[in-house]
């Protein structure tokens, strides 16, 4: 398996960032991205993707959409469209229409920021999903860093200490949305769980005062999706896009909080007499699995089966675990950053029957 390295989900001038898709990709090669997936809202920006390049290295820039109802008050439900070909903002009105139309479209469905509170000193209103009735997404943005950093202004003070301490707002998803991903992989239901920076490059002033609070860059070295490829990028924008759609939609994916340290190099597998299989894959428990988990470095990490710890393993870069049940087996491991316990990669399960 080859491993690439996206930020997905972030905002450009087309809708509500301050930033180019150029902007964007030269912060992407600077942070060592191998692919940003653009997301703008309610818009398809057509023409842009492919490869851009800055001297030696270069990034895939691919474009989706962030789908949402814009006369809804207030504007919950939003759909990060990926991969798709054509305008899915008519569709806003009715998510599972919507999302039907995504899958026909061979693109992917995740759900976006999940749960979002409100922040009532900062006038932000809650946006989490509330169509929870729907059926057939690709999954869920487990992970949304500008969710996590709107949780935290609960005053004008906090607002500012956070803005300009951007390594201190990251430590995990939010809880809500963990047991909500726990409880809809213990209905039966495959859901795939990425990262997203929902990066806007946000400009603020105060009086004669402007800054630029957290540059793209900062967040493609933070909350990142890792995915695991068939085969190695070809340099072939079509061929490669469709590399990185398919790993996602296989669940071939973790999730890596890059700040604190690299999470390049994380695997978690199965392997049997059939012979290994990945996150996102199912396997029966007759064929006598055993788990394994590398980490790149050592460090505190959890086994989980159908949402409950398992396994706990302190300052290891590795464990072996035999399967003697079925369920949904995921891996969460943990580092000390800046004086706090945080949530370093979060994986996709592999399905155990």
């Amino acid at each position: 398996m080859f491993e690439a390295v996206i930020n997905l989900h972030m905002h450009t001038t087309y809708s509500d960032g301050t930033g180019t898709h150029v902007d964007i990709a030269a912060a992407a090669i600077r942070a060592g991205l191998d692919v940003v997936i653009v997301t703008d809202h309610n818009v398809l920006v057509q023409g842009l993707e492919g490869y851009l390049e800055s001297g030696t290295k270069k990034v895939l820039l691919l474009i989706g959409e962030e789908v949402h109802d814009q006369a809804r008050e207030p504007q919950k439900s939003h759909l990060l469209a990926l991969g798709v070909s054509k305008e899915m903002a008519p569709l806003a009105q009715d998510p599972q229409g919507l999302i039907n139309a995504v899958i026909a479209d061979g693109g992917l469905a995740f759900l976006a920021h999940p749960y979002d509170p409100e922040s009532i000193p900062f006038h932000e209103p809650d946006l989490s999903w509330e169509d929870w009735q729907v059926q057939g997404y690709t999954g869920i943005e487990l992970w949304n860093a500008m969710t996590e950093f709107k949780s935290r202004l609960t005053s004008l003070l906090a607002g500012i200490y956070y803005a300009f301490n951007f390594e201190q707002v990251s430590s995990g998803p939010l809880p809500q949305t963990l047991a909500k991903w726990d409880e809809l992989l213990a209905a039966g239901r495959p859901v795939v769980a990425v990262g997203g920076s929902d990066a806007h490059r946000l400009v603020r002033r105060l009086g004669f005062l402007q800054r630029i609070v957290f540059p793209y860059e900062q967040h493609f070295r933070a909350v990142n999706t890792h995915v695991l490829l068939s085969q190695a990028f070809t340099g072939a924008p079509e061929f490669d896009k469709q590399l990185v759609l398919d790993a996602l939609r296989a669940g071939h994916a973790f999730i890596g909080y890059d700040l604190p340290a690299p999470t390049r190099g994380f695997r978690f597998s199965a392997h049997c007499r059939g012979g290994v299989s990945w996150m996102g894959d199912t396997l029966a428990i007759a064929d006598q699995p055993t788990l394994q988990v590398k980490l790149p470095q050592p460090a505190e990490f959890h086994l989980l089966c159908n949402g409950e710890v398992v396994e706990t393993a302190r300052r290891r870069d590795q464990g072996v675990h035999v399967v003697t049940r079925p369920g949904v087996y995921r891996v969460e491991a943990f580092v000390r950053f800046r004086g706090k316990r945080r949530t370093w990669i979060i994986s996709n399960p592999i399905y155990i029957l």
